[in-house]
């Protein structure tokens, strides 16, 4: 229609309705007849324009009952929209509900008639124009700031926003609008318009009854209110508008909470404050309540068989007692930060268990105490001990928890400061989370077993009660350690150590030295000191010099604060030489070990004092490194044992630790070494000792001796999530380092803690670094590569190269040079040979070489390839090859690195001849070797494995092949002493690492060696070599997996495993509880061991799933073979018996969940998820399965695995990807989608699946109904058409709450389809 007559159309319907008004006739017949008008010049219906046109007739000119009735019959036939009709309705009558009151009470009818069914206006015609004109006439993409055209969308906004104007609307009636933050409405609740009623103004009665009406009005508002929040339909839309809007939703839960607490009306209404409070606080529409099959027994947490300590926190925490005990490892240094690692598990636990954060600290602290208890008596070895367990304990643990505390505190200031631009931003807001953290460690008393303190830190126990004590007791004690004895009374425990490090992190006060319980009576006065006699921290902080008396103390004792350790690192910095390195001294003693309440500082610290800046005023051509070689010597030499190592792993430097190694090694190894330098203990150290500590150390922090094709195979198959110790390089650790430097979070962290951590803290140098940032040691390590990888290239006569491996073999061979006309030399082709005698003026040549160390490195590959072939060819005897190589290892000790890789290249090409051990040649390993190998056996045998072909039969020679012989004989050379501890710390994982790659009995034979050197590591030795076998044996490996499972569950034979839970599985670790004598080694401490070896990873994936397979059958069976079960069944007692409860199962198959998920992310990580998620469970439910199952057991053995598949596969990538929002692992989302798309091709029938019906249903509800309830933020990174076809096809499986709650979590591009699914759903 044109303009004009369009015009005059309208004016015709007016003319229409007036006249109908006029004559008072039939709304019935008006409709009628108005509809007979609209479709003579075609317009369709519901009409767009004509809403508008019959809301404007009313107001206000036309506000009688019968244009009212009028309009609410035209709705009621669907001539006009109804929803746009209460749009218009809602801008016209809310704002004039004083004046018009009659008008508010109609509309509100209306909404009560019209705005709980949808269902029939979203299947009409025009439907998304409709919607549009709601949006245009409501403002509603512009005021939710929602830039969506989607109708399902602005369904959900249109209910929104009318239950907030009607909130608005009571607020503003009963003057409770000032209490809001804005202190204003956030709709229009009053006439812009000045409304005069002459007649009413003097009208007394007039005025009563509209305040009456009004009255009435407010109360009939806030029932409506509650009809909204509590109907099927609009209450589960205002979910979707919780969801996806939380900032506005904030601000609308805050309205209805002071209508809540203040309103008058609602004590009028039908609905009570204390429901309507209630309904606020716990408000949880019935689309949130996902009845999926998965979560009806997530609370069922029976304990199963769990009989060891911490009996009563559930074994489904098990995840955690194995992560800690992995972190125990020491063969690889981990250049991942514990503490990130722990506080995502913690939170991916409490997540898919769905517990409080009361009960998530309280198993969290049990784990980490039965982690000291697991060795508090370790047996002795090169490995992590107690000190590395206690720093677990109390600061990793603690530091983890603090970080999740944090989070909360940080949200809640956030939101205070949104809420109110007037308050402080640092007041500081104790969250529950905190409330929390102090109600577990107050019950933690109750565990009197777990909380026994080793003997090493009984004095650090007493010390800290004692301190609580004196606190109570009224008397001044300062901070920190004492000077003094402690009182006898003051009997302290690991509680006392835990409290006493959360007070060190602010996260208790010392109110907690009041609990009930946890001091024991009080103390008069202080214990009698002699002033001046305990030299202690707070001598130094009075100003004292540092006297060796007081370094002696210093060394022994940790610093107790911040302070004491800033202090120290000022004198480190600033003080005269021999003060320097003094405090060097101390920062890597106590400090370091056993300072627990400060041990994250005391990392950082010790990190910048290795990469010191260059002075203002320095002018030396040298690198300003060289004067600082005595500092740098002691801090290296003090952090090289296993256990503090371990602590800059678990404090997260070793990529930061690793490129400050790298810089000394660079300079260090360019020197000429004519220089030396007395330490103040009257040692004398040269460059090469500098180098060769800080370049050993450096190796220690990457697998350096593993094949260049192994880390290429590993990359290859699982991309950039390949297993964490396939990439440990040094361009790997160069990355993670600058990736910290430049993280967001990173940066964030420095700057929020500057409460707690000292500007010491941030690193030495924000710069990024890379290998080629290192030039000589990039030259060393790409001819480390090419040593690896391929054999020696031949000599060329006369270089420098040549020169150098001639010297050197002068050098190691020189005694038997002079006694005999032979010498070891090399020749051009690359092996060697015995030459004629060196020549005229030979023995005038220097013995030892002064060149750069990185030159002499160059030429060992061929020195050593010289010494093997000339032994190999009996020209040199195998104990004259061990002690020249061990004169080029005391002679240059980086030199070992290069012998390492050497010696692994050479026995991976198996092209020498073996070596006879026969007590002759080569020492012999026969005094013992029966011995070990029995031990060996007992061992294995006592996990449930049984490999008949363990001992060879027969009384062949021991041998081993030539490397490896020479490499062993090597080793045992060394002394036992701190000077050559930590060069074996290098060369022991590397000679295990060797021998597993051997035949058997290549370990043992090694175990026999070094046993008859060390016997005190009798135990050690033979532990180790037992791992060997499942490196070397895959169906042993398999039997171990399997032997995890039935452990955990209690089905297992052995004596050891019998109870099950983490006992079982974890037992009492490598130490013997009885003493004397061997113990049993639980299944998971020898995995945990073992798995870092083993080469083909891929192969795990696949075992571990077709073992929780076999577990989820035997749990359905109660654990009884077939036979009992028949019987049992034939029996009275059989229902009893012989079948378990639902729930019972339920909790055991989650169980055997976490334990498998556990098993394969720690062994391999991120990357062997993707595999699994990627291949392994895609293959698998395409693949048809013959499982043996139980008569009358099928049906719920078929259940139960496809339930424990979904906890299995939930568990996996949360461990590994996390669940928050920002993953740690960049391609989650690809993952999530790709399998979240298989699933939704399986149930649009595009793929077949050919597993068991229940199997497959039960798992695509579990896993998706994990999703939605643990980790909605995996169902956001999906795409909306895949969540919309699995959406679907959950509505097939009779799945219609699933399905809701699917999109319902998908986020703001999923929010019309999820509501256009509650729409239909409803009707």
């Amino acid at each position: 229609m044109e303009v004009s007559s369009e015009k005059d159309f309208w004016d015709r319907i007016i003319e229409l309705t007036k006249g109908a008004q006029d004559k008072d006739s039939d709304p019935h017949l008006w409709a009628i007849q108005l509809s007979s008008t609209l479709n003579s010049v075609g317009l369709s219906l519901p009409s767009i324009e004509l809403s508008h046109i019959l809301v404007s007739h009313i107001c206000w000119e036309n506000n009688v009952p019968t244009a009212w009735k009028y309009l609410e019959k035209a709705v009621a036939v669907k001539i006009v929209p109804p929803m746009l009709v209460l749009a218009l309705l809602s801008l016209r009558v809310i704002p004039s509900r004083r004046f018009q009151p009659a008008a508010y009470r109609l509309y509100m009818e209306l909404l009560k008639r019209h705005s709980f069914s949808f269902a029939s206006q979203i299947n009409g015609p025009n439907f998304q124009k409709i919607m549009m004109s709601i949006d245009d006439v409501l403002h509603l993409s512009q005021t939710f700031g929602i830039q969506a055209c989607e109708p399902g969308v602005l369904v959900v906004e249109f209910v929104f926003s009318i239950v907030w104007q009607l909130l608005d609307a009571t607020l503003d009636d009963e003057g409770l609008q000032e209490l809001t933050p804005e202190k204003k409405s956030r709709w229009a609740t009053r006439s812009q318009d000045m409304e005069i009623d002459v007649e009413d103004k003097f009208n007394e009665k007039r005025m009563e009854y509209h305040e009456k009406v009004q009255k009435l009005n407010t109360v009939t508002a806030i029932e409506l209110i509650g009809q909204f929040l509590q109907h099927k339909t609009t209450s589960r839309l205002l979910y979707l508008a919780c969801q996806n809007m939380p900032l506005h939703w904030g601000g609308f839960i805050q309205r209805l909470q002071l209508i809540g607490r203040n309103s008058s009306a609602l004590r009028n209404s039908t609905i009570s404050p204390e429901t309507l409070l209630h309904l606020v606080s716990s408000y949880t529409p019935k689309s949130s309540d996902l009845k999926c099959k998965p979560s009806q027994h997530q609370e069922l947490h029976s304990d199963v068989g769990d009989h060891n300590y911490g009996a009563s926190c559930s074994v489904l925490w098990i995840p955690l007692d194995m992560f800690l005990e992995d972190c125990m490892d020491g063969s690889q240094v981990a250049a991942s930060c514990a503490i990130e690692i722990l506080t995502g598990l913690i939170k991916a636990l409490q997540a898919v268990n769905r517990t409080s954060w009361h009960d998530t600290f309280f198993c969290v602290w049990m784990a980490s105490l039965r982690l000291v208890q697991r060795e508090r008596d370790p047996i002795e070895g090169p490995a992590p001990r107690l000190d590395t367990r206690l720093c677990i304990l109390l600061s990793i643990t603690t530091l983890s928890i603090a970080d999740i505390i944090e989070e909360e505190e940080v949200a809640l200031i956030n939101e205070a400061e949104r809420k109110s631009s007037n308050q402080p931003k640092e007041k500081l807001v104790a969250g529950k989370r905190r409330k929390d953290l102090v109600s577990c460690l107050q019950i933690l008393g109750d565990y009197e077993g777990l909380l026994t303190p080793p003997q090493s830190v009984i004095s650090a126990a007493n010390q800290a009660a004692a301190k609580a004590t004196m606190f109570v007791s009224g008397l001044n004690i300062g901070s920190g350690y004492f000077e003094c004895d402690v009182p006898l009374k003051c009997s302290g425990n690991l509680r006392h150590l835990i409290v006493e490090a959360c007070i060190a992190r602010n996260l208790l006060d010392t109110s907690a030295y009041f609990w009930p319980g946890y001091v024991n009576g009080h103390i008069n006065q202080i214990p009698h000191i002699v002033p001046g006699q305990v030299p202690s921290w707070s001598t130094l902080m009075k100003g004292a010099p540092l006297t060796p008396l007081l370094i002696n103390a210093l060394v022994t004792t940790p610093a107790s604060s911040l302070a004491e350790l800033e202090k120290m690192f000022d004198v480190a910095v600033n003080g005269s030489d021999d003060e320097k390195a003094s405090a060097a001294t101390i920062l890597c003693g106590a400090s370091l070990i056993r300072g627990w309440n400060i041990q994250e500082h005391t990392v950082r610290f010790i990190v910048k004092l290795l990469s010191p800046p260059v002075p203002p005023d320095y002018s030396g051509n040298e690198n300003h490194l060289i004067s600082y070689a005595p500092v740098l010597y002691i801090l290296l030499t003090g952090i090289s044992q296993v256990d503090c190592v371990q602590v800059f792993s678990l404090q997260g430097l070793v990529p930061e630790l690793a490129g400050t190694l790298m810089a000394i090694c660079e300079v260090f190894g360019s020197c000429i070494p004519n220089i030396s330098w007395a330490l103040p203990t009257g040692e004398e150290i040269s460059v090469y000792a500098v180098f060769s500590t800080a370049f050993i150390l450096l190796l220690r922090l990457w697998r350096f001796n593993h094949s260049p094709l192994e880390h290429s195979r590993g990359c290859q198959v699982l991309g950039d999530g390949a297993p964490v110790g396939s990439q440990l390089t040094p361009e790997y650790l160069l990355l993670l380092r600058n990736s910290q430097l430049v993280s967001s979070s990173n940066i964030s962290k420095y700057r929020n803690n500057t409460k707690t951590f000292s500007k010491n803290a941030i690193p030495p140098s924000m710069h990024p670094l890379f290998v080629d940032s290192f030039p000589k040691l990039k030259v060393w390590y790409r001819q480390h590569q090419a040593c690896i990888a391929s054999p020696l290239s031949g000599l060329v006569h006369g270089t420098p190269v040549h020169q150098i491996v001639d010297g050197l073999l002068n050098m190691m061979f020189r005694k038997m040079n002079k006694g005999g006309n032979q010498s070891v030399a090399p020749v051009g082709s690359g092996s060697s040979s015995l030459s004629s005698s060196s020549g005229p003026g030979s023995e005038d040549l220097p013995l030892r070489p002064k060149l750069p160390a990185w030159e002499i490195l160059e030429a060992v590959p061929s020195v050593v390839d010289a010494a093997l072939a000339a032994c190999s060819h009996g020209r040199l005897s195998p104990r004259e090859l061990a002690t020249g190589l061990k004169d080029l290892a005391d002679f240059l000790p980086a030199s070992l690195a290069t012998i390492v890789s050497y010696f692994t290249s050479e026995v991976t090409r198996g092209v020498w001849k073996p070596a006879f051990m026969n007590g002759t040649d080569w020492p012999s390993p026969a005094a013992n070797l029966s011995t070990v190998e029995e031990h060996i056996k007992k061992i294995i045998a006592a996990t449930g494995v049984d490999v008949p072909s363990l001992v060879a039969g027969g009384s062949a020679p021991a041998t081993l092949p030539l490397p490896l012989a020479a490499f062993v004989s090597l080793t045992i050379t060394y002394k036992l002493d701190r000077a050559s501890e930590r060069f074996l710390n290098l060369a022991g994982p590397a000679l295990e690492s060797l021998a597993i790659g051997c035949p058997w009995p290549s370990m043992p034979i090694v175990a026999s060696l070094w046993v008859q050197k060390v016997k005190r590591w009798n135990d050690f030795l033979i532990y180790s070599a037992s791992r060997t076998v499942f490196q070397q044996n895959s169906d042993a490996l398999v039997q171990l997996l399997k032997s995890c499972f039935t452990a955990t569950l209690g089905l297992s034979p052995s004596p050891i495993s019998s109870n099950g839970g983490i006992g079982g599985l974890l037992g009492h670790g490598f130490s013997s509880p009885y003493g004397g004598g061997f113990s049993p080694v639980a299944p998971g401490i020898l995995y945990l061991r073992t798995y870092r070896s083993i080469r083909d990873i891929m192969f795990v994936t696949e075992k571990i799933v077709f073992l929780l397979m076999i577990s989820v059958k035997e749990i359905a069976d109660n654990g009884l073979n077939k036979e009992k079960i028949n019987k049992l069944q034939k029996t009275k007692y059989g229902k009893k018996y012989g079948q378990v409860s639902l729930g019972t199962a339920m909790t055991r198959a989650k169980l055997s969940a976490a334990v498998g998920a556990s098993l394969l992310w720690l062994s391999g990580g991120s990357g062997l998820v993707q595999f699994l998620f990627e291949e392994t469970l895609p293959s698998w439910f395409l693949t048809v399965h013959e499982v043996e199952q139980g008569e009358g057991c099928k049906g719920m053995a078929a259940m139960l695995r496809g339930y424990a598949l979904a906890y299995f596969m939930v568990f996996c990538g949360a461990f590994a990807w996390g669940i928050g929002s920002t993953s740690v692992w960049k391609r989650r989302p690809r993952v999530i989608s790709g399998h979240m798309e298989f699933l939704a091709s399986a149930l649009d029938g595009k793929i077949s699946v050919s597993c068991d019906w229940a199997t497959w249903h039960a798992y695509v509800s579990g896993f998706v109904g994990l999703m939605v309830r643990c980790v909605p933020t995996w169902v956001m990174e999906v795409d909306v058409d895949v969540l919309k076809r699995l959406s679907r096809g959950l509505r097939q499986l009779n799945e219609e709450e699933l399905a809701l709650g699917l999109l319902g979590a998908g986020g703001i591009s999923a929010m019309g389809a999820a509501a256009e699914l509650i729409i239909t759903g409803s009707e």
